[in-house]
């Protein structure tokens, strides 16, 4: 069966939609951008990003997450207007034990201190927990105040943190560590 010519929209597909951003499946038409964001010495930076990537890279780990039970990578974009500002995605997803990391980057300065990633979070989090039924999300933050607070402002909580976990621009960095549960998420969103 076809789809009728009427029925076909060439906009981009809009996994989670919210009020300002829209969560969409990585394709391999998007492997230059992700390439690019890969360099941005900002997002290398805050995600201790230390290894460099070749454009073939980009395509073959973009067409492995799209078969991966155990990860969702999405894109974050403008509702306005499509641009692409960055990538949110749950990976290591343990159906036994309900649980998933979660990582968030957004791409340029220009779109931070907005509330587009909280806004992404808050999306994702309701996927999590309302279709995939995690009970507990987690993540790791290395000395990003603005991200902290805004973990924080969406809901998760601090559990720890590993001393010198990361060694990065010729220092040591602390790791702490996050997390929500399903009923935190539910008492905060759902009884709304």
């Amino acid at each position: 069966m076809s789809i009728p010519s009427t029925l076909w929209n060439p906009r981009p597909v809009r996994l989670l939609e919210g009020e300002r951003v829209y969560l969409r499946p990585v394709s391999a038409e998007d492997a230059e951008g992700y390439f690019q964001m890969l360099f941005n010495p900002e997002i290398r930076r805050l995600t201790g990003t230390r290894r460099a990537f070749t454009l073939e890279e980009v395509r073959r780990y973009i067409e492995a997450k799209s078969g991966d039970n155990a990860a969702v990578l999405l894109l974050i974009a403008l509702r306005d207007d499509d641009a692409v500002i960055g990538d949110i995605a749950l990976q290591d997803i343990d159906q036994v034990n309900r649980n998933a990391n979660l990582r968030i980057a957004i791409d340029s300065e220009q779109h931070l201190g907005k509330g587009y990633g909280p806004e992404s979070i808050k999306l994702l989090l309701e996927y999590g927990f309302g279709i995939l039924n995690l009970h507990r999300i987690e993540l790791q933050v290395f000395y990003n105040g603005r991200a902290i607070k805004a973990y924080e402002k969406v809901g998760f909580k601090r559990e720890g943190v590993q001393r010198d976990a990361l060694y990065f621009n010729h220092r040591y960095h602390d790791s702490i560590w996050m997390s929500m549960l399903e009923d935190e998420y539910r008492e905060r969103y759902c009884s709304q």
